[in-house]
């Protein structure tokens, strides 16, 4: 996976909202990351971290008052700078799908599900004429799971589960070499869960040349999902990437390196299933040095200094390379 292009490269992005008052909240601080092509990177952490600010970033759908820095090059394409004509008409649903966090939001109310998928396939793909849309419409909603059977529905008469898969089929029609995935198993059970990443892992997987042209974000807070489909995990804290890690080290051993990204295994039912104390920093009001230190059991004097990100964690105490059971010897 190293070796392959990056289809998405991000440079130092940040995003500020001006607020009453003067007052400035940093959603989004210095994000250094890359999604190549193949693969997927999952981007985790608590909600309110600031994740799908940085998604609504990528695809310029942020509110007036934000400001924006740094670069986010899709090919020779800064998302960031482009404006709202190249956006509308090159970048949204052609090159960058988008998988919403809230899908019944997204779905046009007075519209059945067909009527908006054949819109979506006429707008994106070659197909003309009522037949060819009709089909091409099915075989959308086949791809993502969706009864076809329920296409002449309109959005307030599905479930929560089936709007998710309406919403995943819209974005999977153009065939996007990116596909941004925010939040998308909000509200599933378990098996709706796993047969949604399946439906996103085979996307990327049947890419031109075994999916080296197609790339996936999917941003989350599930990790039980992240693990089922991610190749690389970023993992965020009060609007910093604060660790990128292989998934397999990072689920697995070593470990995350963070302590962030430990206390976050750790809470999982199915591991330790203890909590991490405290509550997130306000956004609108970030101490000078590590946002986590309040809340971190590894915590000195150091910390008052805010960490780069070296090599792939920003921590001035990281954990060493631990096995699992070397590190629960540790701190036994």
């Amino acid at each position: 996976m190293t070796g392959r292009a990056p289809v998405l490269s991000v440079r130092g992005l940040s995003v500020r909202f001006l607020m009453p008052g003067g007052r400035r909240v940093a959603a989004v601080t210095d994000a250094h990351f890359e999604v190549r092509a193949g693969e997927c990177l999952a981007l985790i952490g608590e909600s309110g971290c600031g994740k799908s600010v940085l998604a609504s970033a990528l695809l310029g759908l942020l509110p007036g008052n934000a400001q924006t820095a740094g670069s986010a090059l899709l090919g020779d394409l800064d998302l960031l700078t482009a404006d709202e004509r190249t956006l509308s008409r090159t970048v949204r649903g052609r090159l960058v799908g988008l998988v919403p966090q809230s899908p019944a939001a997204h779905l046009t109310p007075v519209r059945t599900i067909r009527s908006q998928l054949q819109e979506t396939v006429a707008a994106l793909t070659p197909a003309r004429g009522r037949a060819a849309l009709r089909a091409a419409a099915e075989a959308a909603a086949e791809r993502a799971a969706f009864p076809v059977d329920h296409l002449d529905h309109h959005p307030h008469e599905l479930s929560g589960g089936l709007a998710q898969r309406a919403a995943t089929a819209l974005a999977l029609v153009g065939d996007a070499p990116l596909l941004l995935a925010d939040e998308p198993t909000t509200g599933l059970d378990r098996d709706l869960v796993d047969r949604t990443v399946d439906e996103l892992r085979r996307h990327i997987d049947s890419g031109g040349d075994g999916g080296e042209g197609r790339a996936l974000l999917m941003i989350t807070h599930d990790l039980a999902a992240a693990e089922r489909i991610a190749d690389r995990v970023a993992v965020m804290y009060a609007g910093r990437i604060v660790e990128l890690a292989e998934a397999a080290a990072f689920f697995g051993a070593p470990g995350p390196r963070h302590p962030y990204s430990r206390g976050l295994l750790h809470a999982l039912p199915d591991r330790a299933f203890t909590p991490i104390p405290g509550l997130p920093p306000e956004l609108g009001a970030l101490p000078d040095g590590c946002a986590f230190a309040a809340r971190c059991d590894r915590a000195t004097d150091t910390c008052a200094v805010l960490p780069p990100l070296t090599g792939t964690v920003a921590c001035h105490h990281p954990h060493a390379a631990l096995t699992e059971a070397a590190d629960r010897a540790r701190t036994a």
